[in-house]
Formats: structure tokens, C-alpha cells, sequence
């Protein structure tokens, strides 16, 4: 077990390592039994984040032509579905040179715009390079001039797969084998913008110029449902709404055309483009800046300030007669906030409520949303 922790709020959180970590390992291992005829009761290899991770190989089996061992993944305090899985790597001897290769359970790539080009197994650049470098290893420690190839199996990985983002970003048959560091950060925000930025790129790459992002599910059902929008390329950015629009501008997208909940894109009039309520929150501050700047009685800023909802806010301005006033003047300031961070991206915005629906756009949000609509409605 990794013996790891970081800090996250208050609590004392414990790292894991990563599916690439457990290739690597369970590669070297099974390169040191083809090439010496006896496997590592444990071994340590050294992830790019710099940190030593331990691990004992399972399932060990030596033939004359093969060497075949697992190792567990680790997945710390993280809420990772591949936590617990095996990770098998089976090692062949060539003539010369390193392959790896994904078998069973290892996705492939069926759309461009992502770490590995299409029909490649999805193992990313940066476990691809720690395999490589503990077979290198195991070769220059043995002494032995020949090649190896390592073939990348999960046992479960196709059930794991529906549990992930892969069948939403094209790669199907499997788990990713994934890791640019080799340490899984719990609670990590970086996953996720990694997720993302992959979302993204595949888009682009596909010819995508005008993007579709929904903060989550609610978002989603609401572009879909209630707006008829074309959802097949739509990107979900979480609470990472700031580095999603660098994401896009930085991969050259014309527009993006947010559609999210009220009490998620109300903070966006503040500024704030990270949404998490652990990271900012400002609704009811937002709520009663509005009004206030609306000329709304101090009784109503007061009931506004604590209101234990923005269902509860928006109730409050309607029987004041300001919902709609407000709305659009919360809009307009998201609107400046996200053209501010994006620049000469063209980003728009729709904001609703469960209870009313559609609630406000921002100006030129109607214009973008004629290019989303799905056309086999």
C-alpha cells in the first residue's frame, strides 16, 4: 500500500497509483522472469511524479516462450471505478526493439483527438514510456541483447469501461491505461480537466468549430429535452467552466454555447469559473447585488441574503415582481465574465430552473443557438 497523503480541506487523503504504475510494474516483472527465469517476490518502480511505489506481482506464470503477472491497482482515497482491478501484463521475447500492445479488456481508438492515433490500444503516451523503461531495465539487468513485447490485459476492463468516459470519447473494448505522473491524486481536479481537454481535442480534431457545454446531467437534459439540441458532441465541463473555455481557446473552437442550472451559472456574474461550492459560492450574494442594483426594498435584500436556495431566491423575486429583471441582469454580467476569460472566443450563455426552464440568455446566445439544434427533431 502507498504510503502517500496529501491535504484536501481538512481531511488527510492517501494516494494510489495509477493503471500505467501497475503496467510498468507488472512489465518489469514479467520481463525479469523470461529473461532470469525467476519472478520478484516485490519491486519499486519510480513514477515521473517522483514518488517510489512498491508493489507484489499476482498471478504469476512462467512458460517457455512467456512470462505473465498482474499487479492490483491502488487507487489510494480516490473513488476511482478501477480501483482494485488486475492489471496483467504478459512479456514475449523478440528479435529486437519494444512493443506494447493492449489486449482484452484495453480499449481501442476509434475517433482522432486523443493521447494515441485511431485503432491504437488507448494506452496513454506516459504509461507507454514507463513500460518502456522497465523493460529497457530489465534488459541492460539481465545482460540479454534481444527485444521485448508486453501485451496489456484487464480481466474486467470492458464492464469497468461502461463505468468511465471512454464509450462518450470513442474507445471501445476496455479501460484506458492512463497516468502522465503514475500517482492517483484523490479528489483530482486534473482528471477531470484532463477529461475534458480530451472531449475537446476529439471534437476539434473531428472538425467541430462551435462546441456545446453543459456543467453535468441537469445541463444536459435540459439542451436535450427542453431545448432540442444536438447532443452528440456536446462536452460536460463540470465545475471547470474557466479551464474548459482555455481548453477551447487554445485548440482554436469558433464559439461555445454553455447551458447550465441557475444555481451553478449564477456565479459566473461574480466572476467565479470554478463552480464547486468547496471552491466559491457568492450565490446569494450575486442574488442580492442584482436586486439591489434593480432597487429592490431592503426587506426583500435581506429575505434574498437568506435564502437557503436559488429556487428560494427566484421565488422571492417573482412575488416582487423582479425575477425576470434580475435574471437578465445576472446574465448579462455572466456573459461579460466569460467574455472577459475567453477573449475573442465567442462564448454564450442559457440559464434555467427546474421550476421555470428556460430563465435568461446572454446576448448573442439565441444567434449560437440555431448552429446546435438537433435537425432529426
Amino acid at each position: 500500500m502507498l504510503e502517500h497523503y496529501i491535504e484536501y480541506g481538512q481531511q488527510r487523503l492517501r494516494c494510489g497509483y495509477t493503471t500505467g504504475t501497475c503496467a510498468a510494474a507488472a512489465a518489469r516483472a514479467g520481463a525479469q522472469a523470461l529473461l532470469t527465469g525467476e519472478f520478484p517476490a516485490a519491486l519499486t518502480v519510480q513514477t515521473p511524479a517522483g514518488i517510489a511505489v512498491t508493489v507484489k506481482p499476482e498471478q504469476c506464470r512462467l512458460e517457455p516462450d512467456f512470462a505473465q503477472c498482474a499487479v492490483r491497482k491502488d487507487g489510494g482515497d480516490d473513488c476511482d471505478v478501477t480501483n482494485g482491478a488486475l492489471i496483467v501484463v504478459r512479456v514475449e521475447k523478440i528479435e529486437s526493439g519494444i512493443e506494447i500492445e493492449g489486449g482484452d479488456g484495453v480499449g481501442r481508438i476509434t475517433r482522432p483527438g486523443l493521447n494515441q492515433p485511431v485503432g491504437a490500444a488507448a494506452i496513454n503516451r506516459g504509461p507507454r514510456q514507463m513500460i518502456e523503461a522497465q523493460l529497457r531495465q530489465a534488459l541492460e539487468k539481465a545482460g540479454q541483447n534481444c527485444g521485448l513485447r508486453a501485451e496489456i490485459i484487464v480481466p474486467d476492463g470492458q464492464v469497468l469501461a461502461e463505468k468511465t468516459f471512454n464509450p462518450r470519447l470513442g474507445i471501445e473494448g476496455g479501460i484506458s491505461i492512463l497516468g502522465s505522473t503514475g500517482i492517483v491524486r484523490p479528489m483530482s481536479r486534473q482528471a477531470l480537466i484532463d477529461t475534458i481537454r480530451a472531449e475537446l481535442s476529439m471534437n476539434r480534431a473531428e472538425g467541430v468549430t462551435d462546441v456545446l457545454m453543459t456543467p453535468g446531467n441537469y445541463g444536459a437534459d435540459f439542451a436535450e429535452h427542453a431545448l432540442k439540441l444536438d447532443m452528440r458532441r456536446a462536452v460536460q465541463c463540470a465545475n471547470y467552466i474557466g479551464e474548459a473555455l482555455d481548453i477551447a481557446v487554445t485548440l482554436g473552437f469558433s464559439s461555445v454555447l454553455l447551458v447550465g442550472h441557475v444555481g451553478k451559472l449564477c456565479k459566473l456574474a461574480a466572476n467565479v469559473m470554478d463552480t464547486h461550492s468547496r471552491t466559491a459560492d457568492g450565490r446569494r450574494e450575486v442574488f442580492v447585488t442584482h436586486a439591489a442594483i434593480l432597487g429592490a426594498e431592503t426587506a426583500l435584500l435581506r429575505a434574498l441574503y437568506d435564502a437557503a436556495t436559488t429556487d428560494a431566491a427566484l421565488a422571492l423575486l417573482a412575488d416582487a415582481g423582479l425575477q425576470q429583471p434580475v435574471m437578465d441582469s445576472i446574465a448579462k454580467a455572466a456573459g461579460q465574465a466569460l467574455q472577459h476569460r475567453a477573449g475573442r472566443l465567442n462564448v454564450q450563455a442559457i440559464v434555467f430552473s427546474q421550476a421555470a426552464g428556460c430563465m435568461a440568455m446572454t446576448p448573442g446566445a439565441h444567434a449560437l443557438l440555431k448552429r446546435h439544434v438537433n435537425s432529426e427533431d
